[in-house]
């Protein structure tokens, strides 16, 4: 074990070759080469070589069979009678990796046990440590004695051995493991270092279940002297852990155990501080007083002349700044000077720091440094710098020409897709939020399409041009890029500039005579989707087109987005019969939801309704649902179905009846469907049917129910019933339901049920009908654009106040879930200790009313939460009612 993995063959410095001491071995060649374990005179160091190489192979994935691994087990059993120390550690390793049998354990016990209570500290260590690893439940009471006296040896290395064997057998036997409490607690009071950072591992992993013990454990050890710096460490991630679950003191808003944290800021030991600087800036809603120490002596670590303490330390400040910005201020001056240090890690890392702390005067000095800096390093780390560039940009507008060129002059270097497509999306971004910045925006985006090789940004860009494009000053000047693409690139890029010219068309009347040119010339392409776009833009911009009617038809045309999801689309044309009639897109359903009965599958129940017939997309569960209800008479004058709920269960797993509900919301009418599985063999259930009581919900009143004739065992079945409703009013309330049937006693022999049968009733959970049943899943793809592109007059506006939250992630959740909208651009989701957020939400109200919804959240000291809501619908009486669900909620 000696050996070097990698030993230099060459000393020439300029051409330096490097190989493995195992290249080229066979698994074939080392187990012949085993036999020598069965030589009378043993040689040690040829044992070790022939061991290493075995070792070498199962660490690289090579498998033995059971008949290989046996026959080298008890070779490697034989060795046991030399009295080589050095083979002995190597006996104990190829041991612990063959793991044996159970029934070739026994062969090797007897000699690990001996080993056990050697009077060699080393035998000992590491046959407490390799027995652990092979033994079974039923073996380990036999030598529990051993390792209890163990874990309070004298010697360190076989304290240490017992530990860590508990910490392993702790996962297999936790009931014996948990009776060594008294001794891991003596030797936690151990001198050794390492013995009581394994015993405090310990220790923790035993209680760690019980949140009072782990608490009085963290209590006893913070106000001792723990030695050890490693336990030390141990021991401040546990009290951090603590102060999470705690909270803040509700009497003078102190955090129990922070004291103790800023007392470890002052330790002897590096690793201590930097483990106690790093736990409290990770505190949830942590104060800028509470900062200010850990930022302190992060700061004086970069100037640390060891690298690993300044990566530490400018690696917790990065992460810092994100939430606290200002608290890092003080520490510019030293990360200025690490933009030019030899690790490009702590280089990339400064760099990303100061673009988050920087004001605007030192952008300029900052857009310098990095020039030269950027071709140093990796692409991932690129990545990082480009995402800073654009939050700096955003921060500070009136800087957006210096950061636009340089992301500009990036772009035009060597990089992969992700790295080019990190910098098309921040200058995309720029171009949006700062108006300025549209022109040289979309120009540098022009240049780059010149020489892109990445199809999937070409079309990016295009598409982008195309919305952006002419609502400039000088629209055609973007021509020339756009057809060039049509003439030099492949045919999927072709197909998108075809559309792009068309929007050029479009909205600038001025170039429609050119475009149209153009879109000719592209008529006689080789490529067949390029073809039937440009025939298609043409009559379309021409007037020829059913669809292009007005100007405002052939607008939304190309410029609407699509109103359903893609997914539901594709599954309606696949589900589509060829007839007479035509293809119908608002027969598509517009919610985006997952498989109904997913979370009943995953707990093993059959899945009911009509979805357990249907595999495949989500959509088709709409259209089925649809379907099956217009089938039924009583409810086909109910008109069209608009939103299908989710199942809500309505029983516990594993019990004699599973129902679970879905509720169809329409107009006027609210239709219950309740699935029933019958899970008693002996049993058949007829006559199934759920009696209602609306009592709480008094704006609906029951008018048809459809009950189930027969429920045999695992046979999933639908009852119904119907409510009427006032339409338009959001009518909600709770519903409590009993299950009635006549229960028939199934002959296990012939199966067939008896004549007679009993009137039973099952208790079902209540459910409600709350706002968000209202409300579709509809997502837009460009949420500005459709933000903008509404009725402004229509916007409602206010503010409110959420109350004491844990997070600002909690108060999102909770109000997307109060109005059963969609999350856009990836809003729904909050950074950790994120002081404020905007999140973005669509959806379809009943009605088929679009509606979108700006959240903007604040969290203050308290954490009281505040929030700003913004409402623009194509109702304003719409706007009125989100507003008013808010404030109900």
């Amino acid at each position: 074990m000696s050996q070097p993995l990698v030993v230099k063959k060459d000393d020439d410095l300029d051409e330096e070759e490097y190989y493995s001491p195992f290249l080229g071995i066979e698994k074939g060649a080392v187990l012949q080469e085993a036999r020598v374990f069965h030589d009378p005179q043993l040689d040690a160091r040829r044992c070790c070589q022939v061991i290493t190489k075995l070792l070498y192979l199962l660490n690289q994935g090579d498998t033995f069979t059971k008949v290989e691994a046996t026959e080298v087990f008890f070779a490697t059993t034989k060795l046991f009678q030399s009295k080589d120390a050095g083979l002995r550690r190597m006996v104990y390793l190829m041991i612990k990796e063959l793991s044996p049998s159970a029934d070739e354990v026994i062969i090797v016990t007897s000699s690990l046990m001996k080993d056990m209570n050697s009077k060699t500290d080393m035998y000992r260590a590491n046959a407490i440590r390799v027995l652990c690893r092979i033994i079974d439940s039923t073996l380990l009471t036999q030598i529990e004695r051993y390792l209890k006296q163990a874990i309070v040896d004298k010697n360190p290395v076989v304290a240490s051995a017992a530990l860590v064997s508990g910490i392993y057998l702790l996962q297999t036997s936790p009931e014996v493991v948990k009776r060594w409490s008294n001794e891991v607690q003596e030797a936690v009071q151990s001198r050794a270092a390492l013995v009581l950072f394994h015993a405090l591992a310990l220790l923790h992993q035993i209680r760690q279940n019980d949140r009072l013990a782990v608490s009085k454990l963290v209590t006893s050890l913070t106000r001792g002297s723990v030695r050890s710096p490693l336990a030390q460490c141990l021991l401040i991630r546990y009290t951090s852990q603590v102060i999470r679950e705690s909270g803040m003191n509700t009497q003078g808003g102190d955090r129990p155990f922070f004291d103790f944290l800023e007392s470890c800021l002052r330790n002897k030991a590096e690793m201590v501080i930097l483990e106690a600087a790093r736990a409290i800036t990770d505190l949830n809603g942590v104060t800028s007083r509470e900062l200010t120490p850990a930022i302190t002596v992060l700061q004086l670590f970069l100037s640390s002349s060891k690298p690993v303490l300044r990566f530490a330390a400018v690696r917790t400040l990065n992460k810092v700044a994100s939430t606290h910005p200002l608290a890092v201020t003080n520490c510019n001056i030293d990360m200025e000077s690490l933009i030019s240090d030899q690790n490009r890690s702590i280089a990339t890392l400064a760099i990303t720091t100061l673009l988050k702390t920087g004001n605007e005067s030192s952008v300029d000095r900052l857009m310098k440094q990095m020039t030269n800096f950027m071709s140093d390093i990796a692409d991932e780390f690129k990545i990082v710098v480009v995402e800073a560039i654009r939050s700096l940009c955003l921060k500070f507008p009136l800087k957006y020409r210096s950061l636009m060129n340089f992301l500009s002059n990036i772009l035009r270097e060597e990089g992969g897709f992700d790295y080019k497509k990190a910098i098309v999306d921040s200058i995309i971004i720029l171009i949006r939020d700062i108006p300025d910045a549209k022109e040289s925006g979309l120009f540098h985006l022009c240049e780059f399409i010149e020489d892109c090789e990445f199809t999937y940004l070409s079309t990016q860009i295009l598409h982008f041009l195309g919305n952006e494009g002419p609502k400039t000053s000088d629209p055609s000047k973007y021509i020339r890029y756009i057809y060039n693409r049509v003439i030099l690139e492949n045919a999927t890029v072709r197909a998108s500039a075809v559309s792009t010219l068309a929007k050029f068309g479009a909205l600038v009347d001025a170039l429609k005579p050119r475009i149209f040119v153009l879109l000719r010339r592209c008529l006689f392409d080789g490529d067949d989707e390029v073809r039937d776009r440009a025939t298609l833009y043409i009559k379309l911009l021409d007037g020829e087109a059913t669809v292009g009617e007005t100007e405002k038809d052939v607008t939304d045309f190309l410029f609407g987005s699509l109103d359903v999801p893609l997914a539901n689309l594709e599954a309606s044309l696949r589900n589509y019969e060829p007839s007479e009639v035509p293809f119908d897109i608002s027969s598509v359903p517009k919610e985006t939801k997952s498989q109904p009965l997913a979370e009943k599958k995953a707990t093993g129940k059959k899945s009911t309704g009509p979805s357990s017939t249907v595999n495949g997309p989500v959509p088709t569960i709409d259209a089925s649902y649809e379907k099956l209800l217009s089938a039924i008479p009583e409810f086909a004058g109910f008109g069209k179905l608009f939103k299908s709920s989710t199942p809500v269960e309505l029983t516990e797993a594993e019990t004699e009846y599973s129902v679970n509900v879905v509720k169809h919301i329409y107009d006027g009418h609210v239709v219950l469907q309740y699935n029933c599985t019958n899970t008693i063999p002996e049993q058949l259930l007829e006559e199934v049917m759920v009696f209602v009581d609306a009592s709480e919900a008094e704006e609906f009143s029951e008018v048809a129910s459809k009950p189930l004739r027969s429920l045999p065992y695992d046979s999933p079945g639908q009852t119904f019933v119907a409510f009427e409703k006032p339409e338009g009013v959001l009518a909600t309330g709770k519903f409590s339901n009993i299950l009635k049937f006549i229960v028939k006693e199934v002959d296990s022999s012939t199966g067939e049920a008896e004549d007679d049968g009993v009137e039973d009733e099952y208790q079902l959970e209540d459910f409600e009908i709350i706002s968000a049943d209202y409300m579709l899943k509809v997502g837009v793809s460009n949420f500005r654009n459709a933000w903008e592109s509404m009725d402004p007059e229509s916007e409602r506006v206010d503010e409110y106040g959420l109350g004491v939250r844990e997070n600002l992630a909690e108060a999102v959740s909770a109000v997307i879930s109060i109005l059963g909208m969609q999350p856009c651009e990836g809003t729904d989701v909050v950074q950790n200790n994120s002081r404020s957020h905007t999140c973005l939400l669509s959806g379809v109200f009943i009605g088929n009313v679009k509606v979108l919804v700006r959240l903007s959240f604040g969290i203050s000291g308290p954490k009281e939460v505040a929030m700003k809501l913004a409402v623009r619908s194509d109702d304003p009486e719409v706007s009125d009612r989100i507003h008013e669900i808010v404030a109900n909620g």
